[in-house]
């Protein structure tokens, strides 16, 4: 399955669910009318020799094809298929139904290429694709709603360009109640701001946050909601049916000595570029085939923004036997010696 998709997809779940039951008759129209959405306005995207550079290097960062593009899941690299690059992926997660990430190429009948610069900025940031209906939020929206204006129509010129690929792709077909409760997710945007960043911390909280999403996997969530004081400090449970992978758990990239205090600029440039630690390689649910495009200058502004973040003392092991954390209420390698202050 989709490594970057399917980590949220036990934390959305019991969101969903909740809002269903707390909240049912404040969003019933939603539910039987469908999203809330925008009418798409004529706004058009200038193509320039800048914007196609600038949209090919984050679209590929923030591993768009990785979700978008059949896999050889029988090679230990998971490469996208032969020709298949943005064409559409049915993702192996059938506890949600089915779920298809759709045909992004330039192909105007099934793909891209007749939609308009706004619909397509639309389905990306707000989550409704051309035809009105709403967008599973494995498609990191969320995140996409803070893509500054400048980059937004970056990757929107850019992906005019990706090369066409004829690729009839389903529409998602979710579980009951997935099916009616995914209308009240997208939310649409009233403006789009631009936010000047000065300094390293700045461009990295917008590089992790916004374009490489690395708190939908390493923030730890109960019952949908991301935990209080667990910011970025691992735990999450991450599994890949697809590859028949066991299940493993997010680390904690915080400061703490529990997370990466022993890293400096040098190795979390290595490891996101590769892959390897010192004597292992990381599990392929860490998209580092995709983040290696990120160049050493934006790798170093997100460490030094990860340095930043408050430390976060959870231990978290994929090697130890499991035991249960009082911390992240999870089960993963050293939870029993993780200690809860009151």
């Amino acid at each position: 399955m989709a490594v970057r998709a399917r980590t949220v997809v036990l934390s959305l779940l019991v969101l969903l669910v909740v809002v269903v039951l707390g909240g049912i008759t404040a969003v019933g129209w939603q539910i039987v009318l469908g999203p809330t959405a925008r009418a798409v306005t004529d706004r058009r995207f200038e193509a320039t020799p800048e914007r196609l550079a600038r949209g090919r290097y984050l679209t590929e960062a923030s591993a768009c094809f990785h979700c978008h593009s059949e896999h050889d899941l029988s090679a230990p690299e998971y490469p996208v298929a032969a020709g298949r690059r943005g064409a559409g992926w049915e993702m192996p997660i059938p506890e949600l139904g089915k779920v298809i990430a759709p045909n992004i190429t330039s192909d105007p009948v099934t793909g891209i290429g007749a939609w308009s610069d706004d619909e397509i900025a639309r389905a990306i940031q707000e989550g409704i694709s051309r035809d009105g209906s709403a967008l599973f939020p494995l498609m990191p929206y969320g995140n996409f709603r803070n893509l500054d204006e400048e980059d937004l129509a970056s990757i929107v010129v850019f992906l005019r360009t990706v090369p066409a690929v004829t690729q009839v792709r389903q529409r998602s077909e979710l579980v009951f109640p997935l099916s009616v409760l995914v209308n009240v997710m997208p939310k649409p945007m009233a403006a789009h701001t631009s936010v000047a960043r000065t300094t390293p911390e700045a461009r990295g909280e917008y590089l992790v946050r916004t374009v490489a999403g690395c708190q939908d996997c390493h923030s730890p969530a109960h019952n949908g909601d991301p935990l209080d004081g667990m910011d970025l400090g691992g735990g999450f449970e991450l599994s890949d049916p697809g590859r028949n992978m066991a299940p493993v758990h997010a680390l904690n990239i915080t400061s703490d000595p529990s997370g990466i205090a022993h890293y400096d600029a040098g190795l979390f440039i290595e490891v996101l570029q590769t892959g390897h630690l010192p004597g292992r390689m990381l599990s392929h649910i860490m998209p580092f085939e995709d983040f290696r495009h990120f160049t050493e200058d934006d790798l170093r502004d997100m460490f030094a923004y990860l340095k930043s973040v408050p430390p976060v003392k959870h231990r978290v092991s994929n090697t130890d036997p499991p035991s249960f954390c009082p911390l992240c209420e999870g089960t993963h390698g050293l939870g029993d010696k993780n200690v809860k202050i009151q």
